[in-house]
């Protein structure tokens, strides 16, 4: 068992996938930075000095009775909140991560698409009937058999 097991996590798509969880989850520590520490401060000051990460409904007051300065002040209490401005905060960090995944998928099917492009040589001409590349001094193609006149 052990064996099989050595076989499965040595497989080159097992390492592969781990090193993009490894890699993905630092983007996603780096992208949570990039929108609490430098988006959210800038739209909250332009928005009269909002810190969205406190932003917050009491659902039920804790041993403290409120009103709650902070969400930290609050969960310390004891009370049940909805935190909603968390929530917001997490949508920007979603909406940023999947733009940079769009723009890396992008990227990479551009060059597929370059990879796949077939160098077409003098020597290949394409058949009109059936849009194969045939031998230049062809007069039949091979693929369709159709005629195709004197080379």
């Amino acid at each position: 068992m052990f064996k099989q097991f050595k076989e499965f996590a040595m497989r080159g798509n097992v390492v592969d996938m781990a090193v993009g969880i490894i890699i993905g989850a630092a983007f996603g520590a780096i992208v949570t930075s990039l929108v609490s520490d430098v988006i959210m401060p800038p739209i909250g000051l332009i928005l009269g000095n909002v810190d969205f990460s406190n932003l917050f409904i009491v659902m039920r007051h804790g041993i403290n009775p409120g009103p709650y300065a902070s969400l930290a002040i609050a969960k310390s209490a004891g009370a049940v909140t909805l935190n909603y401005g968390m929530f917001i905060n997490s949508i920007i960090s979603f909406t940023i991560v999947a733009f940079a995944v769009f723009l890396l998928v992008r990227a990479m099917n551009k060059l597929k698409e370059k990879a796949e492009v077939p160098l077409v040589s003098s020597t290949t001409k394409t058949c009109p009937f059936c849009k194969s590349s045939i031998a230049l001094k062809a007069t039949r193609c091979p693929h369709c058999t159709s005629e195709l006149g004197t080379a």
